[in-house]
């Protein structure tokens, strides 16, 4: 999944072309976790919807946006990745999921359960799911660790940075 953004393209460091749209938007379409399940036992072992993962009945996760603030540009850089949650966690953000004021909750405690590509390993850091308004993906903080990834979340980062991960991102 990507989403581009507003300004025109970007010359590609990787591969040395003009692309027409620069994305400031990348996301994975399930958990890590879901990989280790077996392909033809997904059907039984697992629920997934875009916003919500069950795998059997065990673990619990949820679509997010882990946000980079763009220091040079007025909308952030988004990971979209998932969090797992405490079943409890998870049945009250299920249970609240379509109600109006839900972003007045106090957030959830979870782990990133996504392996972000350009980034020493992502998997299981700490972090805060705040839910959002109805309709809008929870915004997934991360623990202020010295990861790279936690401190371009707290510090920001450049176009340049962008343009980085773009090229690298759609050249896999």
């Amino acid at each position: 999944m990507t989403k581009a953004s507003s300004q025109s393209g970007f010359l590609c460091a990787t591969c040395g072309k003009y692309h027409d749209e620069l994305p400031m938007e990348f996301g994975a379409n399930a958990p890590a976790m879901l990989a280790n399940v077996p392909e033809a036992e997904r059907q039984d072992r697992c629920e997934l919807t875009d916003d919500l993962c069950v795998i059997d009945e065990e673990f619990f996760f949820i679509r997010g946006c882990l946000e980079l603030p763009v220091v040079d540009h007025d909308d952030p850089f988004i990971w979209g990745v998932w969090a797992s949650l405490s079943k409890e966690s998870f049945m009250r953000c299920h249970e609240i999921w379509q109600q109006a004021g839900r972003e007045a909750q106090p957030p959830f405690f979870g782990w990133l359960s996504t392996s972000l590509p350009l980034y020493p390993d992502t998997l299981n850091l700490k972090t805060q799911v705040h839910t959002r308004r109805v309709g809008e993906r929870p915004f997934i903080e991360l623990e202020p660790t010295e990861h790279p990834l936690a401190i371009e979340q707290r510090s920001g980062i450049t176009m340049g940075r962008v343009r980085e991960i773009a090229g690298a991102l759609l050249h896999l």
